[in-house]
């Protein structure tokens, strides 16, 4: 009943506010007919690099109800990460997005709050939660929820808050009010692409994965390409440059919470700290950390290749 459906799209963008999401948008889950010639054609040219993971289960990418069956909303969740201060940025550099607790565990724990609410104030709904973990081409329904637009470097821009945020998504077996894409505000802006030193934006709204920083420290499991040496500027995981270069990022406003603050010496750590770095002091600074993905091993070939 259309009644039912108000009320329950109320809710549930009331539970998101409740649970410190910034923003919750609703789409119908449908099969992403736009999108996929895209991947098709971004596959093909080897943007994937190593990330094989990335060719598999591509009708469930591109349709939610393989995922979720009998699935009719797919509700798409931001949450913020921006830091308060950069740590230790005159110093060897990781990207913001793993300052503290891996958002893999802080964003479930919320996620399984969210679903247990919906079943506490609706009923018997069918559905599952997921942040960044399975065949779920999370920007593309971000967009389509009106969360934003894709910006050239292929992330989300909100513009209320700039791209330094996590999405999550609800897929779910009940009828939902939907809401509708905003406009592309990027306009003429080139600054991603002409600040990316390793030249990973092939073209405007295109990253070729296999050229990122990020690709390079932590999805690559080899030695880092001889031709990329020198054009790092310190990053040892990941990268935030073409955010950090985005002026819809001067709307970041520090996040509020407490499980994405960084250890205490994390912003102690010099130069010759990183170069020394031991597995306690890697255990002490990432015990659950995004940054444990690459292992003391991985952390040290990164380290050692900036020289």
């Amino acid at each position: 009943m259309p009644e039912n459906k108000t009320r329950d799209t109320q809710l549930i963008k009331s539970i998101a506010t409740d649970l410190g999401f910034s923003f919750c948008g609703i789409s119908r889950a449908e099969f992403l007919a736009d999108e996929a010639p895209r991947l098709e054609e971004w596959l093909k040219r080897g943007y994937a690099g190593q990330m094989s993971y990335l060719e598999r289960n591509i009708e469930k990418r591109l349709d939610p109800r393989l995922l979720v069956p009998g699935a009719k909303s797919v509700v798409s969740l931001v949450y913020n990460y921006f830091p308060e201060k950069e740590a230790a940025q005159s110093s060897l550099k990781i990207a913001k997005y793993a300052y503290g607790e891996d958002y893999h565990f802080v964003i479930k724990d919320k996620l399984r709050i969210f679903m247990e609410r919906i079943y506490e104030k609706i009923g018997q709904v069918s559905g599952r939660a997921f942040v960044d973990s399975a065949p779920v081409l999370e920007h593309a329904w971000a967009k389509k929820s009106g969360l934003g637009w894709i910006g050239k470097n292929s992330l989300l821009l909100n513009k209320s808050m700039g791209s330094f945020f996590f999405l999550s998504e609800l897929i779910i077996d009940i009828e939902l009010e939907h809401d509708g894409p905003v406009k592309d505000y990027c306009g003429t802006c080139t600054a991603c692409l002409d600040a990316c030193p390793t030249e990973a934006i092939s073209e405007p709204y295109v990253v070729d994965g296999s050229k990122c920083i990020s690709y390079f420290t932590i999805e690559l499991k080899e030695e880092i390409p001889a031709e990329v040496k020198g054009k790092f500027e310190n990053w040892i995981f990941g990268c935030d440059i073409c955010q950090d270069v985005c002026p819809w990022n001067r709307f970041s406003q520090p996040h509020h919470e407490p499980r994405f603050h960084p250890h205490p010496d994390l912003e102690k750590m010099s130069y010759s700290n990183w170069k020394e770095i031991t597995e306690e002091v890697f255990q002490k600074l990432f015990k659950k950390s995004a940054v444990k993905r690459t292992k003391l091993s991985g952390l040290k070939r990164n380290i050692g290749f900036i020289g």
